[in-house]
């Protein structure tokens, strides 16, 4: 008998036209690592809901088959219990804090379970040590980064020792050497201790490799399920964006055997014996790729720090930089390490203790937020922060109407760029993760700011909307637009932005070209980068990649 069996699983969100999921049948076995892929919107997040039985006993909305587990239905499970063999970790963090303290909200759930104080003490200190977080314990919850939110989360709920784990986009917020220690410790739990896992996950450079079994959902509809090698040949013939970078490069230069990892890469070039010493590659330069012919200076932040009340250390510290029109600027860096607050600082959200930050020449100090919207353009992390009106269309349009501004061809025009005009007269807040996300992003991009300020804008979105949203910014761009973009997703910034920044313990430790920056880095390098490395420096991007494999002459396979 299947742990998890899915029958002919229907359901709709209430007041839906459409199925967000239709007739999936599905077995899942003890032990199994299962990664969902697909579409944003797709479906991926709402059968999660279904298996651990939060739709429709929380969602709402009319459900048709049966969701069984250990053989007996999730809806006739006591829900006290069953959260205690399925632990679920949300796309959005904060929908899941509930204690101010991170060491309080680690205990949280096994306070409700009867989990006697001397085993609660020994498993929180346990999950801690082993999600290296330890150094977190005495901290206030709502102070800390988003992916620092995340790893809590995960913490309260191993702390309940469930038995299957099911996982909403949990790295979306985390920086390349967290995400990867994450997924190992995941991995390790299931392989070691038994635990199932059932991953949604978009950055699948991260995760292809570690799992059983891959199910790519289609507009609610099970469309395939094969071990990963398959599934990259099933998604190669429908020339699908869900691969990581390495089977499509190989794929797309002629190979039929693909690899998964970067490992697997390397050795494959080296059968081929290859040397990329006589294959010159013209790189494609930022500059030619994504800054404006004008060259004024739209930024200045000089000697800028910032101390959050009641901490010691500075988030910000003696920070110097300067942005010109037309520059697509990325920011990277650890988690909590400064690079939101850098953020909130430009925007006027925080006032910097010392330190000034000059817009289009003019000190801004004395500018509210409210003064500095028209020029500046702010997303946070959160694109819930910006939802509070009924419908869609009504959300993007707020800004335009409260300052009196004709709405209609404006909103309209921004809806059909991020693909929202088929869910404009619904609730944003009835919307999956990655739909929120681009609404949100629409309610900013509608007031046509010169400076867009992004913090984690990649979250949520799958590959087709990532592609989507690196053309838009690459437009914005080239009107004279200058974008700073907080992220994690260096994929997506190898091939978009021109410069970048690494933030590390509030302080600026590297600026300059991408290409400069990214290159033969440790953490920060894209699969790309790490694949050539030692055979061939420079390479960033996947077209340059591409053109390097189609102009060396080897046989691929």
């Amino acid at each position: 008998m299947a742990l998890l069996e899915v029958e002919n699983l229907t359901y709709y969100y209430g007041g839906a036209g459409s199925a967000a999921l239709s007739g999936v049948n599905l077995e899942i076995n003890a032990g199994e690592f299962v990664l969902l892929v697909g579409r944003s919107g797709g479906g991926k997040s709402t059968l999660l809901r279904a298996l651990s039985g939060l739709v429709p006993d929380f969602y709402g909305g009319t459900i048709a088959g049966t969701v069984r587990y250990l053989g007996k239905s999730v809806q006739e499970w006591d829900k006290g219990k069953l959260a205690g063999e399925m632990g679920f970790i949300f796309q959005d963090p904060e929908q899941q804090l509930v204690m101010t303290g991170v060491e309080r909200e680690i205990a949280f759930g096994m306070e409700n379970t009867a989990v006697s104080p001397g085993e609660m003490k020994r498993r929180v200190a346990e999950v801690m040590h082993f999600l290296n977080i330890s150094h977190l314990k005495r901290r206030n919850t709502f102070d800390l980064s988003g992916g620092q939110k995340q790893l809590v989360v995960l913490a309260s709920v191993l702390a309940m020792q469930p038995k299957v784990l099911l996982l909403d986009e949990p790295t979306s917020q985390l920086d390349p050497v967290a995400a990867e220690e994450f997924l190992n410790n995941i991995r390790k739990l299931n392989e070691e201790l038994g635990l199932t896992v059932v991953l949604v996950e978009q950055r699948l450079e991260r995760c292809l490799h570690l799992a059983h079994r891959v199910l790519v959902i289609d507009e609610g509809r099970l469309v395939s399920d094969f071990p990963p090698g398959r599934a990259v040949k099933w998604e190669l013939k429908r020339n699908s964006a869900f691969l990581p970078p390495l089977p499509r490069l190989f794929a797309a230069a002629g190979s039929a055997a693909v690899p998964l990892t970067v490992g697997e890469g390397r050795n494959k070039l080296r059968a081929m014996g290859f040397s990329g010493a006589d294959c010159p590659v013209k790189a494609v330069t930022p500059e030619a790729n994504n800054k404006c012919c004008r060259a004024e200076k739209l930024l200045e932040v000089k000697n800028v720090f910032y101390t959050y009340p009641g901490s010691r250390e500075p988030a910000v510290e003696g920070v110097d930089m300067a942005v010109e029109n037309g520059e697509f600027i990325a920011v990277i860096g650890e988690n909590g390490g400064g690079k939101s607050t850098l953020l909130k600082t430009i925007c006027g959200l925080l006032r910097p203790q010392r330190g000034k930050i000059s817009i289009c020449g003019e000190d801004i100090s004395k500018k509210s937020v409210q003064e500095l919207a028209g020029t500046v353009g702010y997303l946070s992390q959160n694109p819930n922060d910006y939802l509070f009106h009924d419908t869609v269309w009504e959300e993007v349009a707020f800004g335009l109407t409260v300052r009196g501004i004709k709405a209609g061809d404006t909103v309209e025009e921004i809806l059909e760029k991020l693909r929202l005009t088929g869910v404009k007269d619904i609730n944003p807040r009835d919307l999956s993760g990655g739909e929120r996300q681009r609404v949100a992003l629409a309610s900013v991009l509608v007031l046509k700011p010169r400076l867009l300020l992004l913090d984690e804008p990649t979250r949520g979105l799958d590959a087709y909307l990532k592609e989507e949203l690196g053309s838009l910014l690459l437009s914005l761009v080239a009107e004279g637009v200058s974008v700073i973009m907080v992220t994690h997703d260096i994929e997506f910034i190898a091939e978009y932005a021109g410069r970048v920044m690494i933030v590390f313990d509030g302080e600026v430790v590297a600026d300059g070209d991408k290409r400069q920056v990214l290159n033969n880095s440790l953490y920060y390098a894209p699969q790309v980068n790490k694949l050539f490395r030692g055979f061939y420096e420079g390479v960033i991007t996947f077209q340059e990649a591409l053109n390097l494999l189609k102009r060396c002459n080897y046989e691929v396979d």
